[in-house]
């Protein structure tokens, strides 16, 4: 047999096992990312409700970095602002200024940077007590 080609043939037995190995591993990522928003929500609800603020604007858009802001800074229009048009440089001044208003230190301001779901559970849930604000102009 001269040129040695070969010919590829899929049935669409085929296909459909592709297929289901596609729509799970997208059933297992809606998973994974419905877990991350649920943590995302009790750890700012958590957060929100220690430092005396309503718990329920963790599931309203806009509002809890509203409330995020006025938290972290006490210049809540500011970090909504900066949320809003510029949300990395405004995720990291209010993840610096949240760790700074509980006590805590730029590790944790950078925990809450790159992993704020399990950053903002173990703000919400552990021994850290809000101190206020303590951004200064």
């Amino acid at each position: 047999m001269m040129g040695g080609g070969y010919v590829l043939a899929y049935s669409s037995s085929d296909y459909d096992a592709a297929m289901g190995v596609v729509a799970g591993f997208g059933a297992v990522t809606w998973l994974i990312c419905m877990a991350i928003a649920v943590a995302q929500i009790v750890g700012l609800w958590k957060v929100f409700t220690k430092a005396g603020e309503p718990g329920w604007a963790a599931i309203i858009p806009y509002y809890n970095y509203y409330i995020l802001s006025k938290i972290a800074m006490d210049k809540a229009i500011i970090g909504l602002l900066l949320c809003v048009f510029v949300f990395p440089i405004g995720w990291i001044i209010i993840s610096v200024e949240l760790a700074k208003a509980f006590g805590k230190g730029m590790g944790f301001a950078a925990g809450l940077i790159f992993l704020a779901p399990i950053f903002l559970l173990m703000l919400g849930f552990g021994d850290a007590q809000y101190q206020g604000p303590q951004y200064k102009n």
